[in-house]
């Protein structure tokens, strides 16, 4: 189901599937493309779906630098120009909020929809902990070496709204994915990226002129949707009652009746 793609500096490991109009769909932490598995047999039945592992994660290479959103934005540009991709509807959650919406800012004509979930553009007058601990240079990856499963499954059950956390399958791949010291110090550059992130964001969000969907679930809720009502003319939100962070795990149906 995974292919191998080269796009500018990387090997891009990606999910493909179906046919028809195209629709990309980015990850966040600590998921590969795996966290979208769970709708991408029913999307493909209408489109062509592809989901990549964002650079530095899953089975991408594992660079160098690279890790701020407009970067992560140009590496989705370029894997759709690869696959010969005009235009896509875009599909988003958490880390991969960020490029997806500067994708959409950047080349409006390429992106025919922007759907994002469970993400904030900046601080939000707020910063989860774990943000400052990841942004530490060096420090996450070698306290949790060989803790991966301990400090990850923490995601995983606060993600899911009734605590249960992943499937084995899934579970299996994302710590897998997340295991050893090069895999999280990729994951953490994404984070000790984000004072450039932000920056960018603040340059370029105000030309958000493509359609958007946000959608809230526990915990960021309606914030990403009310964060985008200055920039994006063409704005619906939802929220998900009873559903954790990672939507299109916990409540899968209800994503699909949206995508």
């Amino acid at each position: 189901m995974t292919t191998t793609i080269r796009v500018r500096d990387l090997d891009v490991n990606v999910a493909i599937a179906g046919d028809g109009p195209a629709m990309l769909l980015m990850h966040g932490f600590p998921h590969t493309w795996q966290v979208w598995s769970r709708v991408m047999p029913v999307l493909a039945e209408t489109r062509r779906v592809i989901a990549p592992d964002l650079r530095g994660l899953g089975g991408t290479t594992r660079a160098d630098d690279g890790y701020d959103a407009g970067s992560l934005a140009e590496d989705a540009r370029a894997l759709l120009d690869a696959l010969g991709v005009a235009r896509a509807e875009v599909v988003a959650l958490d880390l991969g909020v960020p490029p997806a919406v500067l994708l959409a800012c950047r080349y409006p004509e390429r992106v025919g929809r922007l759907v994002v979930m469970e993400a904030m553009l900046g601080s939000a007058g707020f910063t989860p902990w774990w943000f400052g601990f990841h942004q530490v240079p060096g420090l996450a990856e070698e306290v949790l070496a060989g803790h991966e499963a301990e400090y990850l499954d923490f995601f995983w059950r606060a993600g899911t709204y009734d605590g249960k956390g992943l499937d084995a399958d899934v579970r299996g791949a994302f710590l897998a994915a997340y295991s050893g010291k090069e895999s999280l110090r990729c994951a953490f550059a994404h984070y000790r990226a984000m004072s450039v992130t932000n920056d960018q964001l603040g340059a370029e969000l105000p030309d958000l002129s493509v359609p958007v969907t946000a959608i809230g679930a526990r915990p960021v809720g309606d914030i990403l949707h009310r964060q985008l009502q200055p920039h994006a003319a063409d704005l619906a939100g939802h929220v998900f009652p009873e559903c954790g962070h990672i939507i299109p795990l916990d409540r899968p149906d209800a994503l699909l009746g949206l995508l």
